[in-house]
């Protein structure tokens, strides 16, 4: 019998509305072999969102405690609310063989990257800073002041693309998840 080959880590970053969601929701329909880690947040869910599915939706108590504990492989303060990325349950996957896909913003991709230096780090942006801003308003789940914030956010993010080690323009979800199934292949 065949010991089991190690699954890899993939972070996927980039601004808030670029569509990481939608494309990870698609790249899980061509792939049996992958593993979502959901991560903690501090924010309320949005409509839809399942806790234990989507995130674990936690307090502040809580979240301080997983940093304080060392539980998070990842974390940062983004958009006034807490997020981060359980260490236990990344490991325990990939040692399962599972490729395994973290939605992290910048500052957490950095983290990862300095912990487990072999994580594949994939930047997505939006096609523009228009579609950015109408896939963030057409949300309808966040305040003006929200959406000026996260766009304020996105300028700077964008200028972090050349960080990671691919870049991906989402103009196209299931064409764009293809090209992510094409980098978890190589």
């Amino acid at each position: 019998m065949s010991e089991m080959k190690k699954g890899k880590l993939f972070v996927i970053s980039g601004p808030s509305g670029a569509g990481k969601s939608t494309v990870i929701g698609e790249l899980m329909k061509l792939r049996d072999d992958l593993a979502f880690s959901c991560s903690v947040t501090t924010r309320a869910p949005r409509p839809g969102e399942v806790d234990g599915e989507d995130y674990f939706f936690i307090d502040w108590e809580r979240y301080n405690a997983m940093i304080d504990a060392g539980e998070l492989l990842e974390h940062a303060v983004f958009a006034g609310n807490g997020y981060g990325t359980p260490r236990a349950p990344v490991l325990r996957l990939m040692e399962q063989g599972k490729q395994v896909l973290l939605d992290i913003e910048v500052q957490g991709a950095a983290q990862v990257k300095k912990a487990m230096s072999e994580s594949v780090s994939v930047f997505l942006s939006p096609p523009s800073m228009e579609e950015l801003e109408r896939r963030l308003r057409n949300r309808g789940t966040e305040t003006e002041e929200k959406i000026l914030q996260r766009l304020e956010t996105a300028k700077y993010e964008l200028t972090l693309v050349d960080r990671y080690d691919y870049h991906l323009i989402n103009d196209d979800p299931v064409r764009c998840a293809r090209e992510l199934n094409a980098i978890i292949n190589i």
